[in-house]
């Protein structure tokens, strides 16, 4: 079954270039395109795509905005910011508003696809210079932890596979249950952990352990 994927990218060139090289591959598939942020607002509900490629400075908003306002009605798309900036503060606002990855514009086009492969898998694709600045975070602030009275064992169970880096599919055939019933335990467990991303809950679980 190929990926789903929308771009939402207002510099057109890149839009573009994008849109080529994902149709070129056979896994996956560009359904839709938008150049601003609030026709991605308008359409992308009812496109429902596996993947959104994310540009976090659209002419119109930030693409941080667009993630908030649809992770709700998009609970099972996956969304990776794709942008020229590296500060920390948009960093961690995309994190925060639900997306799974963040990559540096200056990728190859071959880490884009792979990240795509990946974050559709359960993975959380970052570019390197990103995932050291979230580690060099989550090193200085200590997470608080609440919400782990509340997990089923069934959810323990699937937080401490996630955490060993297995994807998606590898718990869905280690517990004998489909993907879908998979991401609706890892839905129940951010919504119960009062995290946005799976980087958080493991961190979350990892300092429960210790």
């Amino acid at each position: 079954m190929s990926i789903s994927i929308a771009i939402v990218e207002d510099e057109k060139n890149y839009n573009n270039a994008l849109k080529k090289i994902i149709n070129y591959q056979d896994d996956m598939k560009v359904v839709a395109q938008y150049f601003d942020g609030r026709d991605a607002l308008q359409n992308l509900p009812d496109v429902s795509p596996d993947v959104v490629m994310m540009d976090i400075q659209l002419q119109d908003m930030m693409g941080i905005e667009v993630i908030e306002k649809l992770k709700k009605e998009l609970p099972d798309t996956q969304f990776i910011m794709c942008t020229s900036f590296e500060d920390d503060e948009k960093v961690f606002n995309s994190l925060k508003a639900g997306a799974m990855g963040y990559l540096v514009k200056g990728e190859s086009m071959d880490k884009i696809l792979s990240s795509i492969r990946d974050v559709y898998n359960g993975g959380a694709p970052m570019s390197f210079s990103i995932a050291r600045k979230v580690l060099s975070h989550f090193e200085r602030k200590l997470p608080e932890i609440k919400g782990f009275d509340e997990l089923t064992e069934r959810e323990k169970e699937i937080l401490e596979l996630l955490s060993q880096g297995l994807l998606y599919k590898e718990i869905a055939g280690k517990k004998f249950i489909s993907i879908d019933t998979v991401k609706k335990h890892v839905g129940n467990i951010y919504r119960k952990l009062h995290v946005n991303n799976k980087v958080e809950a493991i961190n979350k679980f990892n300092h429960f352990k210790n």
